[in-house]
Formats: C-alpha cells, sequence, structure tokens
C-alpha cells in the first residue's frame, strides 16, 4: 500500500472524470431543495469536490479513509474560502456515521468498487431523503466479445466488473429509478488521471529500479494504462443516475 499511495500522491484525480461529465450527471437531478445537502463518498484529493460546489448553491460533506486526501481538499476548501460550503473530513464508506434520511444526494465518483456496486447502493440508500439522488461511476464491460488478456487483468484487479445490463438489474432491485447513464469519453481517463499517473511511473520506474516489489505495482498500473489504450471500446466507466422509490 505504501508504494500505492506513493504513486497516487499529488494526482489530481484518483480515477476517470471530468467538470463536464459531472456537470451532466448534476443537471439529471431535479427537483431539489435551494440548498441540498450531498455527501461526496470516496472523494480523494476532490477535483469532483470542487467541480460539485461550482454546479451547486447546497452544501457538500466530503469523506475519505486516506488522511492526506483529506488534507489536500482541506487545503483546497481553505484557498477557495469554501469552509462555510465544504466540509472534508475522515470517512469509513462501510460504516457511514450519519443519521438516516440526512441527505438530498449521495455523489460517488471512481470509488463505490471499493465496497461493490450492489452493495454500496443498498447501504448507502438509507442516508438518502425520501426520493433522494444517487449519482455514482463504475467501470462496466461494454462490449461482450473480450481480448483474453483484457479480461485476465480484470478478473484479477477487478473480478466484480458487470456490463450495463447487469448494473441496470441492479439499480432496479435495490429500490432506485435509473434517470440516466452515460459512458465518460476518453478524455475522462487521459486528461486528469492516466497522462498525469504515467508522468508518477516514469519517475518511481527509476527510483524502484531495484526493488522488485514495488516494481512489481509500478508495472499493474503501466498494464491498466496500456490496455485501456488498446481497448478502450470494450469498458469505460459508466455515470449511472437515479432517484430512490
Amino acid at each position: 500500500m505504501q508504494i500505492f499511495f506513493e504513486i497516487h500522491q499529488d494526482l489530481p484525480r484518483e480515477g476517470p472524470g471530468n467538470f463536464e461529465s459531472t456537470k451532466q450527471a448534476y443537471s439529471l437531478l431535479h427537483p431539489l431543495p435551494q440548498i441540498p445537502l450531498i455527501l461526496d463518498i470516496g472523494c480523494g484529493p476532490g477535483m469532483q469536490t470542487m467541480d460539485l460546489i461550482k454546479l451547486t448553491d447546497g452544501k457538500i460533506i466530503a469523506i475519505d479513509t486516506h488522511q492526506p486526501f483529506i488534507d489536500v481538499l482541506n487545503k483546497k476548501i481553505i484557498e477557495a474560502e469554501l469552509g462555510s460550503r465544504i466540509q472534508a473530513r475522515y470517512g469509513d464508506m462501510f460504516a457511514l456515521d450519519f443519521q438516516h434520511g440526512a441527505f438530498d444526494i449521495i455523489w460517488s465518483e471512481g470509488a463505490i468498487y471499493i465496497i461493490g456496486f450492489e452493495i454500496g447502493l443498498q447501504r448507502w440508500k438509507p442516508y438518502l431523503k425520501k426520493n433522494g439522488f444517487m449519482a455514482v461511476t463504475e467501470v462496466t464491460w461494454l462490449k461482450s466479445d473480450l481480448p483474453d488478456e483484457l479480461r485476465v487483468f480484470w478478473e484479477q484487479e477487478y473480478p466484480a466488473m458487470k456490463d450495463l445490463q447487469e448494473n441496470l438489474e441492479i439499480i432496479d432491485r435495490s429500490g432506485y429509478r435509473v434517470l440516466d447513464h452515460f459512458i465518460l469519453p476518453q478524455a475522462a481517463w487521459w486528461d486528469g488521471y492516466y497522462r498525469p499517473l504515467q508522468k508518477r511511473i516514469d519517475l518511481l520506474t527509476k527510483k524502484y529500479s531495484r526493488n522488485e516489489a514495488a516494481r512489481e505495482v509500478l508495472q499493474m498500473h503501466q498494464q491498466e494504462i496500456e490496455l485501456y489504450e488498446k481497448y478502450a471500446d470494450a469498458y469505460g466507466y459508466v455515470f449511472y443516475v437515479m432517484q430512490a422509490i
């Protein structure tokens, strides 16, 4: 985990995403109260948190279990003078410590896979107000005919990955109405995530040239980038936007 966090240190995002996709997803949430309360789960360094605050008159509580990410986000909040509207703090998505029915919106970009798509939708739902909204991104198979090297990699890294129809069925049986879903553009992978990640990999590969364990972790990240470059039509992050029923 030490090398993992060193690889991800100072990246603008901890997964694919961009402002345009966040804006598109947020535009689907209506009606909303004038000042909605939003819970951003697995916020990382908070790029999407800062994007969200531009789109809403509401308030955001952003949580993550990695304190250095929270420290980065708190610095951004202070610099932008947004302390009255955003709280960033340690929080565990497996054991949320909020009152049931507290939030108008639960938001999670690139993080629900940690707890599992279905488990997350089910466990987090009680924290939404009646008819509250959930917006999450989840890596999703887009084709059924998959190259062997791609399937083998993701069976190791995320064996629970499902296709679009399977995820829509999960949303339905978890007690939500799908408002819309859309695939994040390839630019959302490259601009704020893979290109900065590649620079970190190149730097740390030199630093850890004699550390076999670290090189294995770096190679796994390198392989992920190369596979997406080859097979971006076969899988992608999908924004699922839904309303509790």
